[in-house]
């Protein structure tokens, strides 16, 4: 009888801590552009006459399609196909047309801000200021410090 409510117990721990979800390692920003870098970002895309909406953060956005369904969060993981580039180049300097899936959260502020505002399906360029990119240390030889950026995303799936 003692054996069998061991056996019992040690059955009901392991189901139990099989089913306890992961926490999630991120939380949301609530970074903002400082107003000079938003200030040059707003005048470069309004000297060449580009439409667009300002987010609070200091990103500038343009949605093609909104999608439908789940709205990304930091916790989720994204398949995106994207374009990104210099704003002063039309070559991108990354790029995925197969669809590619990140953590949200483990992805540059702008990305982590400009995502969510469209759902599967959904196209969104974003216009990202240094501070909300690579800031100023740049990524690699091919993002110099303290660039603006244009990401063109299509957002796959969120899980």
């Amino acid at each position: 009888m003692r054996t069998n409510l061991i056996i019992i117990l040690l059955l009901a721990s392991v189901l139990t801590a099989c089913d306890k979800k992961q926490e999630c390692p991120y939380t949301a920003t609530t970074a903002v552009a400082p107003p000079a870098e938003v200030a040059s970002l707003k005048a470069t895309l309004d000297a060449n006459a580009v439409t667009y909406t300002q987010h609070p953060s200091g990103i500038f956005y343009q949605i093609g399609t909104p999608g439908a369904g789940t709205v990304p969060g930091v916790c989720n993981d994204v398949t995106v196909k994207y374009s990104g580039r210099l704003i002063s180049s039309t070559t991108p300097f990354d790029q995925s047309t197969s669809g590619v899936t990140f953590a949200l959260g483990a992805l540059i502020t702008g990305w982590q801000i400009g995502i969510p505002l469209i759902k599967p399906g959904g196209t969104i360029t974003l216009y990202i200021p240094p501070s909300l990119g690579y800031g100023s240390a740049g990524s690699g030889q091919t993002i110099p410090p303290n660039s603006n950026l244009v990401f063109t995303i299509e957002l796959i799936n969120v899980q």
